[in-house]
């Protein structure tokens, strides 16, 4: 049984996606795994997601322009950015582009799950 909320992952590495979808659904999100930033954005156009957490880097429509077109977009949806390549040079990127959060890989489920309950509780 779902609680309600929606939950969209994006990170070119199918491992990271499928083990937050696993532990996502064990609290009863609806999560949806997408391997590239192209069908996800496609996906925003049919269905409501609350919370969108995807990768900074990846090939084609990066992190970024994920945080930008969800933004303009879909202003109520917050974004949680995750990656391997975290400076601070990256994380003052993402924290101007209105990101809810940001995680160095690798990232600790729980951490990952208590940022998503504080992005639905604003």
């Amino acid at each position: 049984m779902s609680n309600g909320h929606n939950i969209m992952i994006i990170d070119d590495e199918k491992i990271v996606g499928d083990m937050a979808r696993l532990s996502l659904e064990q609290d009863d999100y609806e999560v949806e795994t997408f391997l590239n930033a192209e069908p996800a954005l496609k996906r925003l156009e049919e269905k409501d997601f609350d919370v969108i957490v995807t990768d900074y880097k990846m090939k084609g429509i990066d992190g970024m322009e994920v945080l930008r077109t969800v933004k303009q977009f879909h202003p109520a949806i917050k974004v949680i950015m995750i990656t391997a390549f975290a400076n601070l040079d990256t994380a003052i990127e993402a924290l101007r582009g209105d990101v809810h959060d940001f995680f160095p890989k690798p990232v600790k489920i729980k951490e990952l799950k208590a940022s998503i309950r504080r992005a639905l509780e604003n």
